[in-house]
């Protein structure tokens, strides 16, 4: 059954179907109008995510009906065109939800500044309404009241009316602060480089609210998916100390690209503020050119002495903090293990170490002919390396025979897409299918 109001948290993930019932994606976002008057906000469409993580803009007047399990949509024709947010517009999970705002209450006593009887709370949920000109409309607004410091419960959820919140002197928008809860929730189950994508598309206040509310590990797997001078952006607005951990926690290389975007006072500041272990690798990389096989090289690859068993070797491939990439291949070094190690002997295949008794020794089954990587060699170098060899991982040994890293098909392809590559969507590119009934049809409405 079709209903005329629902809040928009329910909304999000909701599947869109077209007039075939097939469907056409999932509702990730509602767009509102920004209202400089008392009036409520009015809906502009949602957004919607494809299969292929584009995100678009649905004009809500393209919506036949939002039913409990799905919004139905009068034409499967839409505009492929990637979403993005206007200044007179608002997301009302993205920016609204969340936000500290003042409400009328006649149960609390009068502020002593306005002499008026408001209390602050967190906006919980919005609610829309259709309106009899077909238009949708903020009506109610859940709300409970602010919490005081970082910890303890939050009170009850009441819901007010629009009117009820209280505009400040020349407020043009909700505030903006908050603790960006709900998008945190919704961030939980997705993939990383989903949820980098989806902090790009935040405006840059509630952006960094988000980031700074993300624990470390998180904030670091984040940074690593975001283009350089954003994730810089975020790190200077970090608290010093914290810059430093989530610094450490991030890999070597990130955290040496990241730097060296930033100018050499500042980054030496971060750099002393870590631990010298962490700081040390990352201070090697940042020598390097970074269009070299040095330059992109994680200096944490597997390493091994010769004596470890192929079930010893197994078990540091089985290390989930590893990409694939880096965990097909194990290298042989001469004590010490720690990059730069010593004399490099070789490497071993996870496909050889999986064929081998699990008591033998990776000394055995040495592959000591396959060619090395130099720290100076280019990204061409390196992809024909790939290429000949059949690789997706390969050492990068210096001239007195240390390993110094390796080198990940990852790294390459960073370095080989367009710079702006992480604004594009997985099939941008590819021929459209004019036969597709959401093909892309004019300018966004």
């Amino acid at each position: 059954m079709s209903t005329s109001k629902v809040f928009v948290a329910r909304l999000a993930g909701m599947p869109v179907t077209g007039p075939d019932g097939d469907e056409i994606g999932r509702i990730r976002d509602v767009v509102v109008t920004k209202r400089t008057d008392s009036l409520p906000p009015r809906v502009l469409g949602l957004v919607v995510e494809l299969p292929t993580r584009r995100r678009i803009f649905v004009p809500i007047l393209r919506v036949s009906a939002i039913e409990p399990t799905a919004v139905s949509l009068a034409s499967g024709v839409i505009n492929l065109h990637k979403f993005s947010v206007r200044e007179a517009e608002a997301l009302v999970l993205g920016e609204i939800i969340d936000t500290v705002v003042t409400v009328k209450d006649d149960q609390v006593p009068a502020n002593a500044e306005s002499g008026a009887n408001v209390r602050q709370s967190r906006i919980a949920d919005i609610e829309i309404e259709r309106q009899r000109s077909r238009d949708w409309a903020i009506s109610r607004v859940a709300v409970q009241p602010r919490r005081r410091g970082r910890i303890g419960r939050r009170g009850a959820v009441s819901v007010v009316e629009w009117e009820e919140l209280v505009r400040e002197q020349n407020e043009d928008k909700l505030q903006d602060s908050g603790d960006a809860a709900h998008l945190l929730s919704e961030f939980e189950d997705m993939r990383v480089p989903d949820v980098a994508r989806a902090m790009r598309e935040l405006p840059e206040q509630r952006r960094l609210a988000v980031a700074m509310a993300l624990d470390d590990e998180r904030l670091a797997d984040v940074l690593q998916e975001l283009p350089h001078d954003e994730a810089t952006e975020i790190v200077t607005h970090l608290e010093l100390a914290r810059a430093a951990d989530v610094l450490e926690v991030m890999n070597h290389d990130d955290a040496a690209d990241l730097l060296t975007e930033l100018p050499d006072s500042e980054a030496e500041t971060f750099l002393s503020m870590m631990n010298p272990s962490e700081s040390g690798s990352v201070r090697r990389l940042m020598q390097f050119d970074p269009n070299t096989a040095g330059g992109v090289m994680t200096p944490e690859p597997i390493v091994l002495d010769p004596q470890t068993t192929v079930a010893e070797a197994l078990a540091h491939c089985r290390n989930p903090e590893l990409s694939p990439a880096v965990a097909s291949l194990v290298f042989v070094v001469r004590p010490p293990t720690a990059t730069p190690t010593g004399r490099y002997l070789g490497s071993v295949h996870i496909q050889s170490l999986l064929r081998e008794p699990p008591s033998s020794m990776v000394a055995e089954i040495l592959d000591s002919s396959l060619s090395q990587l130099q720290p100076d060699d280019s990204i061409n170098a390196i992809t024909r390396y790939f290429a000949t060899y059949n690789l997706v991982c390969g050492p990068v040994v210096d001239d007195e025979g240390h390993l110094l890293g390796a080198v990940s098909v990852d790294d390459l392809l960073d370095n080989l897409l367009p710079k702006n590559w992480r604004d594009l969507d997985i099939h941008d590119g590819d021929a459209q299918d004019d036969s597709n009934p959401t093909k892309q049809q004019g300018a966004r409405a």
